[in-house]
């Protein structure tokens, strides 16, 4: 529980997915004292997800019996190209949003400063400094969620390019003409890789006629599908969904090694939702396949293992932002 009467001590990292909301309070040493969760809901539109954000945050600080008076900053990991210095998002095609304002929206509705930054970059973040503690020169985030994210640390800081959306690993296109992609471009990693495209996979395979566990688990039109159920049906042998996956597994591994071959990072971390509840079923494939499709010896010594952080990499590496913009 927080010390009483501390003022400003306290720090808040808000991690914005297409899916879910969560928020967790930290101290400066980044010890999580209490969080929240809700669902983003982002087909209602921007103005009520930036209100459900607010309420997230206004709940986990309650959850610490903290006031928001008490907060110092906020940091924010918000999908897709964000432009950090503006606090706008300039484009999230898992929300549906274009050049929204988020930064100041949201710094009305809390009364407190607010700092944003890609949720790819986020993670980075929080992987880099809370469990690698900032010792690797260099390293490449990849993170498998509703989409695909990513992040860079050169030379031990955040790279974000000339127009600050380095990263965006999710849009190499992997499959020239593959599935089309929420942005707009066909055979991005994003596109046959991350979670949306596996259960769309899945239910077009249905709806033709592929027989899988997952309907008798989920009844036949899946829609509450969840990555867990993947594994579920693994387990209990569906060929099918081990097909699914292991496929997916492989695309990852190309895109571990092509960023092998152009970046040369000491450390590749993989982390989000999907490999949190596949890690067992995909990182073995994945590392194979990487040392594949890498330039012979230019992958020696480098070392590619998945995020112990799960799905807390988020509000971290957010609360980790905070920090540093409030020191």
């Amino acid at each position: 529980m927080p010390e009483p009467g501390a003022k400003h001590e306290y720090i808040v990292g808000v991690d914005l997915g297409g899916t879910k909301i969560l928020a967790g309070v930290f101290t400066q040493q980044l010890k999580c004292l209490g969080r929240s969760k809700a669902s983003t809901k982002a087909q209602r539109g921007s103005e009520v997800v930036i209100e459900r954000i607010a309420h997230c945050v206004m709940d986990a600080v309650d959850e610490c019996d903290l006031d928001l008076k008490q907060i110092r900053g906020i940091g924010l990991g918000a999908p897709g190209a964000v432009d950090s210095e503006t606090g706008r998002v300039i484009f999230a095609p898992n929300l549906g949003w274009e050049d929204k304002p988020i930064k100041k929206d949201l710094e009305k509705l809390l009364g407190v400063p607010i700092f944003l930054e890609n949720d790819g970059n986020i993670c980075t973040l929080g992987v880099y400094h809370a469990e690698l503690e900032a010792k690797p020169k260099s390293m490449v985030g990849i993170f498998l969620g509703t989409g695909i994210g990513g992040g860079l640390m050169l030379d031990g800081k955040l790279y974000t390019g000339f127009n600050r959306t380095a990263g965006e690993i999710g849009h190499m296109v992997i499959q020239v003409g593959g599935p089309k992609c929420g942005c707009g471009n066909r055979g991005c990693f994003e596109a046959v890789a991350g979670r949306q495209a596996l259960f769309r996979k899945i239910q077009a395979a249905v709806k033709e006629g592929q027989k899988t566990l997952l309907t008798e688990m989920l009844g036949e039109n899946l829609s509450d599908m969840r990555s867990g159920d993947l594994r579920k049906a693994i387990r209990r042998g569906d060929k099918f969904v081990d097909q699914v996956v292991e496929e997916a597994a492989e695309y990852t591994g190309v895109a571990v090694a092509n960023l092998i071959n152009i970046f040369n990072p000491e450390v590749v971390v993989l982390g989000g939702g999907v490999i949190d509840a596949l890690e067992d079923e995909m990182m073995a494939i994945i590392i194979e396949t990487a040392h594949d499709y890498a330039l012979s010896g230019t992958d020696k010594g480098i070392e590619i293992r998945a995020s112990k952080l799960g799905d807390d990499a988020g509000i971290v590496g957010a609360a980790v932002l905070a920090r540093r913009e409030t020191k």
